[in-house]
């Protein structure tokens, strides 16, 4: 399987560092509805997320799905060393549907991933949620599968060097976009390296996600500040 982020994974945690400041507290606020059980961090790159899960819910197991080599390999290398979260944390290499996962679990963390998943794996995560169990996740602009224009969403410094992160989306056919990202590194003025991937998402808002989930009798509620897209999944009480 390609690995979308074989070629960028330098450049993904350093520039998610300032976006997981605000996204921290809120999950961190949402996790206290979980069930006991196990946690699945689904698609939880360099652990950023996991680190906020684990303190959240210091007696919590955690299984970290992250399928990329590349981002994997800073996740592992981020939980061995805390001697706190060796024993806590286990992390898979396959996907969702690959993976071997307990009967049941206390919830799932599903920040920044959701249009990886096909559609396939995201039935298979609301299956994971019966019975009692509770998903966090977020919902990433566009909504429908429209060209977004070449803007900087990443902008910081290393050392000598100024990086900064660019990303333009178009249309990939019903349901779908190609993002185009560019990583770009500076010294002074001078562009001294730039990195550029693609990768493919799909698209998913608010009204499709609240109809598909209410296909398995789950219920969608926002949570957290509303320009965070945050959402938390759980059982309708209605059904």
């Amino acid at each position: 399987m390609t690995d979308p982020y074989e070629r960028s994974a330098e450049f993904v945690d350093v520039m998610m560092a300032p976006h997981w400041e605000a996204l921290g507290p809120p999950l961190a606020k949402a996790l206290q509805a979980f069930e006991p059980g196990p946690v699945v961090d689904l698609g939880a790159g360099g652990g950023l997320g996991t680190l906020v899960i684990a303190e959240a819910l210091p007696d919590a197991e955690i299984i970290a799905i992250e399928p990329s080599l590349a981002l994997r390999s800073v996740l592992t290398a981020r939980m061995s060393e805390r001697p706190a979260l060796r024993d806590r944390v286990t992390v898979l290499p396959e996907g969702l549907l690959q993976a071997a996962l307990p009967p049941r679990v206390g919830g799932v963390v599903a920040m920044n991933v959701i249009g990886h998943l096909t559609p396939e794996e995201r039935h298979r995560l609301w299956d994971l949620l019966a019975p009692g169990g509770r998903a966090v996740l977020n919902l990433q602009p566009p909504a429908e599968p429209v060209e977004v224009p070449m803007a900087r969403f990443a902008d910081l410094r290393l050392g000598r060097h100024r990086y900064e992160g660019w990303g333009r989306a178009e249309p990939a056919g019903p349901g779908s976009v190609t993002w185009h990202m560019a990583y770009r590194v500076y010294e002074g003025e001078r562009l001294v390296r730039e990195i550029t991937t693609a990768y493919a998402w799909r698209v998913l808002g608010e009204r499709a996600l609240r109809e598909e989930l209410a296909e398995h009798g789950l219920a969608l509620t926002p949570t957290g500040p509303e320009d965070l897209g945050m959402y938390m999944i759980e059982e309708d009480a209605h059904v």
